[in-house]
């Protein structure tokens, strides 16, 4: 039977009577070995060529591999100028240099896995929520409102511009998140969950902030408390891991091997089989107090967390972390009021080596503890639409959002989120 693999020459080694061809096709991490008669050898053929190859299965002498492709015919589809081409055959570049060749990155060994293993982690989010039985929504990407409530969103407008007014009446944003839209959804549905792309317009070029990420968000009524909704976030991270682990085995191993900390699969691993450990901000604040010599900023009550912050509880308590009952004021307005008044059913998931990963809460259902709350912030005009939805059939309700960059960036140990996504977009930085 003959075969026919098309794809990418990976290396090429050349033997007195035969040329050995490593093909990758890039369906999988390993190339497959082409064994070429020099006599069918065709002119042109380089590293980093595309080829045509048409020839037999056979199983390999050699160890590396198998089976092989033994050639009888071969053809170059499209040549690759090596003098010039980026991309050096059995060579490692870094991933620094890989990204300053976007259009050209996936030829690389690593940023192929990487794209493999974004496929199979978002097959894992869809399955893992319709399992669940969720809702898959699509929320709009254009918006009037700031969910999070810091001011960090782009504003859209059409190149020409109507001197009269603005095209959609009234200023229009790109999402920062989906969260309120599934609130209007599980008005009616008891559970739903989005997955799309979610716009800050942070100016920040830190390895873990990106303009342009994606956003795994879910909704979910019912709610008994904030204990509740951990359990549910703890089984979401659990078994997403755990699909990707099987699923993409090569994938995942290849940047343990290569790319990831020392001992970052022996992380991963104890994250799967230990429980997530809980602590309210006041307690873990009283942490950092008493270590506060090992930090470069200083934290007191009231304080958000800083990076630093977040990594020194989670290699303390040595295991992901959830952070809960949050001052209100470091949350936004939705958060549900606690009976102290001065905190919120809110929490964070921190996860070593990245820290934050997710975020949730209680919403606040009792509509009026929200009439206030929006008149204290002067936002009760604009978010009636809000306030209607505790009017009509409210029910204690709570949900949560990951970051699906930076779980991608916990689970292969890649430093630089810019490294896990095709098309990094950040503060000065927007490429093709």
């Amino acid at each position: 039977m003959c075969y026919i693999l098309q794809g990418w020459v990976k290396s090429i080694r050349k033997s007195t009577d035969v040329v050995f061809l490593h093909v990758c096709d890039g369906t999988s991490l390993e190339p497959l070995q082409i064994v070429i008669d020099k006599t069918t050898s065709c002119s042109h053929l380089t590293y980093g060529c595309c080829v045509k190859v048409k020839g037999q299965i056979v199983e390999s002498i050699g160890q590396n591999q198998k089976l092989e492709l033994v050639a009888e015919t071969i053809d170059v589809i499209g040549e690759c100028d090596v003098k010039i081409f980026p991309f050096q055959q059995r060579t490692h570049h870094t991933l620094d240099y890989d990204r300053n060749h976007l259009h050209l990155r996936p030829k690389t060994k690593t940023h192929s896995s990487l794209l493999r293993v974004r496929n199979t982690a978002s097959m894992a989010v869809h399955q893992y929520y319709q399992d669940k039985g969720y809702c898959f929504v699509h929320t709009p990407i254009l918006t009037t409102n700031d969910c999070e409530g810091a001011g960090e969103v782009f504003q859209i407008q059409p190149m020409k511009k109507s001197e009269k007014e603005e095209f959609f009446r009234c200023p229009t944003f790109l999402t920062v998140s989906g969260q309120l839209h599934l609130e209007i959804i599980t008005g009616g549905l008891n559970k739903a969950y989005n997955f799309g792309p979610t716009f800050r317009a942070e100016n920040s070029k830190g390895r873990h902030h990106l303009a342009e990420f994606y956003m795994i968000e879910a909704e979910l009524c019912f709610l008994d408390g904030l204990d509740q909704l951990m359990e549910v976030m703890e089984d979401m991270i659990k078994t997403i891991t755990s699909s990707i682990l099987t699923t993409s085995h090569s994938d995942v191993e290849y940047f343990y091997e290569y790319i990831a900390p020392n001992q970052h699969k022996t992380l991963i691993d104890k994250v799967l089989n230990s429980k997530f450990e809980r602590m309210r901000y006041t307690e873990a604040v009283d942490l950092l107090q008493k270590n506060r010599q090992k930090f470069k900023v200083d934290i007191k009550w009231g304080d958000d967390l800083s990076k630093e912050h977040e990594k020194f509880i989670t290699k303390k308590l040595d295991c992901p972390v959830f952070i809960t009952d949050y001052p209100a004021t470091l949350k936004p307005f939705y958060a549900r009021a606690n009976e102290d008044g001065k905190t919120v059913a809110a929490v964070d998931l921190l996860v070593p080596e990245v820290g934050e990963l997710i975020g949730g809460s209680l919403r606040e259902e009792r509509l009026k503890f929200m009439d206030e709350k929006l008149k204290s912030l002067k936002l009760s005009e604009e978010y009636q639409w809000y306030l209607d939805l505790r009017r009509y059939g409210t029910n204690p309700h709570g949900g949560y959002g990951l970051g699906f960059e930076r779980y991608l960036q916990f689970l292969l140990g890649v430093s630089n989120i810019r490294d896990v996504i095709p098309f990094p977009r950040s503060s000065s930085h927007c490429q093709l």
